[in-house]
């Protein structure tokens, strides 16, 4: 287990991410005392991508009279006629 000061930390945390992804715990001191545990959560696969052109949901479906014209009473309604 490596221990590092909050300076050391701040100054190089890429580098102790990398340890810390690669298996090593690192313990971060604030003065002498332990503060924080820095430890890697382990790889994740990434989420898989569709390919190109494969669809990944039903199609969209409109009712049978979607784009009919609107009726004299729809009309009114909305201020038309």
């Amino acid at each position: 287990m490596k221990r590092v000061t909050t300076h050391e930390a701040k100054t190089h945390l890429s580098k102790l991410l990398a340890e810390a992804e690669r298996g090593e715990e690192i313990v971060i001191l604030r003065g002498t005392k332990p503060a924080a545990r820095l430890v890697g959560l382990g790889r994740r696969a990434p989420p898989k991508r569709p390919k190109v052109g494969v669809h990944t949901s039903p199609p969209v479906r409109a009712a049978a009279d979607a784009f009919a014209p609107l009726t004299d009473e729809e009309l009114s309604i909305w201020g038309i006629r």
